[in-house]
């Protein structure tokens, strides 16, 4: 856990006809003058209003805001497509984005975050941290690789997963296309760079010891350096896991990929070769939490 499109913020929100009204945010200021005689703008002075009327029109106001605030909050009924985008016009629920409450988990697993709560916030927290550690630059390294997945899959599918990512990663084709060498470091001079990015998740479904968790992320992947010909760049995926809990902790046991959603990118001048190296070693990655 981005991280713009919900309405009701606009300058008209609450605007009124009153050209004097504050609520729309023109805060002029009228002088008060004798009755009969002009305000200044052509118009006659108006009546005085009395107390009560002046009660009544602040309460009115404050009922107002107070609605436009509440149904800015996303209280209302969302469609939930599970694409992990969100269904067309659908608005995320405050929960979303705010804070739960719950502390962020202490634990690890070797390097990886553990002991995620038994509940949606802790699906969702797992997920996120296990994006990050499956497109980390470890799992170009068989050992860390290899602890990686026990850590992340379900004990039940860890010994499969892990043949069919060591035949991916050992492949002296697919190291060699990514610009690395056959034990898959980057080559002299140059700076690996594999690191993923959540900027939101989704609970698609969830039943008590079972979860489907869609995860949006960016990853930045290529060679940093002078002389790359593998320089790095951005890509967006959406990864949505299968998640099982097992002896106390939330376990990948399936996942899916897809492109996108991906952002328009900014009219942006490449950095430097030397800036970007000094940025991956300089920033570290997040755990995340909510």
């Amino acid at each position: 856990m981005s991280h713009g499109d919900e309405s009701g913020y606009g300058d008209d929100a609450v605007r009124t006809d009153d050209p004097y009204s504050t609520i729309g945010g023109t805060r002029q200021t009228r002088t008060r003058l004798p009755d009969g005689e002009s305000d200044g703008y052509g118009a006659s002075r108006r009546p005085a209003h009395k107390p009560r009327s002046l009660v009544t029109v602040v309460g009115v106001v404050v009922l107002l805001l107070a609605a436009i605030a509440f149904a800015n909050m996303g209280g209302g009924d969302q469609n939930d497509n599970g694409d992990g985008a969100g269904g067309a016009g659908s608005k995320p629920d405050s929960s979303s984005t705010a804070a739960t409450g719950t502390k962020p988990v202490t634990g690890k697993n070797g390097t990886i975050p553990s002991g995620f709560a038994h509940d949606e916030q802790g699906a969702q927290s797992a997920a996120a941290n296990y994006v990050v550690a499956l497109g980390s630059t470890d799992m170009f390294d068989k050992d860390r690789r290899r602890a990686i997945v026990t850590a992340v899959y379900s004990p039940e599918v860890a010994a499969a997963r892990e043949g069919d990512l060591d035949k991916v990663y050992a492949g002296q084709d697919f190291l060699a296309g990514i610009g690395l060498k056959p034990d898959g470091t980057a080559p002299a001079g140059l700076t690996f760079v594999s690191r993923s990015n959540p900027a939101g998740t989704k609970v698609v479904k969830f039943d008590g010891n079972t979860a489907s968790i869609a995860v949006w992320y960016s990853a930045l992947f290529g060679l940093a350096g002078e002389g790359s010909k593998n320089p790095v760049s951005e890509s967006w995926f959406t990864n949505t896991f299968t998640l099982t809990w097992v002896d106390g902790d939330w376990k990948v046991t399936d996942f899916t990929q897809k492109d996108g959603p991906t952002p328009v990118g900014r009219d942006q001048a490449a950095s430097p070769a030397e800036e970007m190296v000094d940025a991956v070693e300089q920033f570290g990655g997040f755990t995340y939490a909510r």
